[in-house]
């Protein structure tokens, strides 16, 4: 099988029940950034620490369900049908276990963040910005069209899990978190 077709030459892509779009469709562009998100998913596994393993399958798991998602992004809203939906609340309230689970031992948030320390954890940061970017596209897609109503809590919590995923690559290297600072205290 080639890899390329020429079908989009001119701009257009089919969906996967058929329906052809232009590729800057805005269920194109959605799905497409969904996929940005799981290629960057992988770039932060290859900065995750082997020994790590737990937190490793974690982030394959995502990745395979973050395909899923784009898969159900794939099918044309009047294709759409509850059959193909597979983000499911239980997907959600994983997410919401994991995040209680990797901050158990983490220090009490009292100041913003910023997103570095470590290459693992600022990857883990630009996942949770990539994620909140999808979010807000997934927002305006569900209000032009019909989408899997369970998408939009999944996502969200996904940003807040990457969150809390960077405080806890830095806490498994002892390394202190790099706080904000209000402009009025900086010093030069």
């Amino acid at each position: 099988m080639r890899i390329y077709t020429r079908q989009g030459d001119k701009g257009m892509t089919r969906l996967a029940d058929g329906v052809q779009l232009a590729k800057d469709d805005m269920r194109v562009e959605t799905y497409g950034y969904i996929d940005e998100l799981n290629s960057h998913i992988g770039l932060l596994i290859a900065e995750v620490p082997a020994t790590e393993t737990g937190l490793l399958a974690d982030l394959l798991l995502l990745q395979q369900e973050l395909f899923d998602l784009g898969g159900e992004l794939a099918f044309s809203s009047d294709g759409q049908q509850e059959a193909i939906w597979q983000v499911n609340n239980a997907w959600t309230l994983r997410l919401e276990r994991q995040i209680d689970d990797y901050s158990a031992n983490l220090p009490v948030l009292r100041n913003f963040i910023l997103p570095s320390g470590s290459r693992a954890a600022a990857q883990a940061h630009v996942v949770r910005t990539l994620t909140r970017r999808c979010e807000r596209l997934l927002l305006s897609l569900s209000r032009a069209e019909q989408i899997n109503p369970a998408i939009l809590p999944y996502i969200n919590r996904l940003s807040d899990w990457f969150f809390t995923i960077a405080r806890y690559l830095l806490a498994c290297t002892a390394t202190p978190e790099v706080l904000w600072v209000k402009a009025t205290e900086r010093s030069r």
